[in-house]
């Protein structure tokens, strides 16, 4: 659990970020793949999120 620290807190924050932008950038006509559903929207940017954490990790892992 430790070792997976980087990604736990990019998927909070990604996800944070994902319905956050659809909150208050969103899409109007409903047409947009991602941003059109805050469901989407989520899980995409916790996604984001996660895999950059995951990236992080992996460079202090390198470096130490």
């Amino acid at each position: 659990m430790k070792n997976k620290i980087f990604a736990i807190i990019g998927l909070l924050v990604g996800a944070l970020s994902g319905y956050l932008y659809w909150k208050f950038i969103g899409c109007n006509t409903g047409t947009c793949a991602i941003t059109s559903s805050p469901i989407i929207s989520t899980i995409y940017g916790a996604l984001m999120g996660a895999v950059t954490g995951l990236a992080i990790q992996k460079d202090k892992k390198q470096t130490a």
